[in-house]
């Protein structure tokens, strides 16, 4: 994933997106193209058009973070696409072959998260990594994603998921702004870990098979998972209107833990619990013909 295209083009696509009247800048006729020029932006941010061409063709190298800032408040970024620049910056530096070694050991989820996220019974929660990966969860999180535990080609992955099994259309019903969110948190971590060679494959396999996914990836929006309601329709249980809460683990794994919830006397509430009783009973019935008929594996649950 090449960190100087990254960098032009989100420099490109914030540009596009104002105008000179929203930046307190005269206009003068029309114009042939979206946006501020490079020239204004060079201005707004207090450097020479040459110096800022040299940064939207994606050379950040040495670039101070008084640069970054001023070049933030230019082109009106949001804290997200703030942190998403600065990450972009950081990102040069060692050689791809230095930051490969330097990422070559996996995050694990340790016991003790692990029995945090058993110890909600009453919860759907699991482990994400920042690639969208559920890592592990608890029996009601893997009921609440059944239709994703259920498609082996999602690798127990939120994005492909969202975006290569017909189901999630359904199973989300604000589908568009979830697979935006999705799409601006891998944008976020390309940002960051520019030669993670997983997550350029997955990508790479995501922009191949999915048309939306490769649009949206075009935009280069950036997105953080933080709290949210999301809309659910269960196979099982039908809708669900579910409080997330996303809290990252304070180490340097990049994993998360996340976690749904309803509040009290609600449907939802109702819903959960309907859940709860539907994946207790599936999971007695699998270990009961696990018993009875011993060469029949087990399906193993992520």
């Amino acid at each position: 994933m090449d960190n100087r295209d990254a960098v032009s083009a989100f420099l490109r696509s914030r540009r596009d997106k104002i105008t000179p009247e929203q930046a307190g800048l005269p206009a003068y006729g029309q114009r042939r193209v979206p946006g501020l020029r490079r020239g204004e932006v060079a201005t707004l941010a207090g450097v020479s058009v040459e110096y800022y061409t040299r940064l939207e063709r994606g050379n950040l190298r040495g670039v101070s973070d008084s640069v970054l800032d001023a070049l933030a408040q230019a082109l009106r970024l949001g804290d997200t696409e703030r942190m998403y620049l600065y990450d972009l910056a950081r990102a040069v530096g060692p050689a791809p072959g230095a930051r490969a070694r330097q990422r070559a050991v996996r995050p694990t989820v340790r016991p003790s998260v692990a029995r945090i996220v058993e110890g909600m019974p009453e919860l759907p929660a699991y482990v994400m990594n920042n690639r969208l990966d559920t890592l592990a969860a608890n029996p009601l999180g893997r009921a609440l994603y059944s239709e994703m535990y259920a498609d082996p080609t999602c690798g127990a992955n939120v994005a492909r998921f969202a975006f290569l099994n017909l189901a999630a259309r359904r199973f989300y019903a604000d589908w568009e702004r979830m697979a935006r969110f999705a799409v601006g948190a891998l944008r976020i971590e390309a940002g960051k870990n520019p030669y993670d060679r997983e997550l350029s494959n997955l990508i790479g396999e995501l922009s191949t098979r999915s048309d939306a996914f490769r649009v949206m990836w075009g935009s280069h929006d950036v997105h953080v998972f933080r709290e949210s309601t999301k809309r659910l329709n269960h196979p099982i249980v039908g809708d669900l209107e579910l409080d997330q809460e996303t809290m990252s683990l304070p180490d340097e794994s990049g994993l998360s833990v996340v976690v749904y919830s309803a509040p009290p006397e609600t449907a939802a509430e109702d819903g959960l619990k309907l859940l709860a009783s539907w994946s207790a009973t599936t999971g007695q019935e699998q270990d009961a013909e696990s018993t009875s008929n011993p060469s029949i594996d087990r399906p193993r649950q992520p």
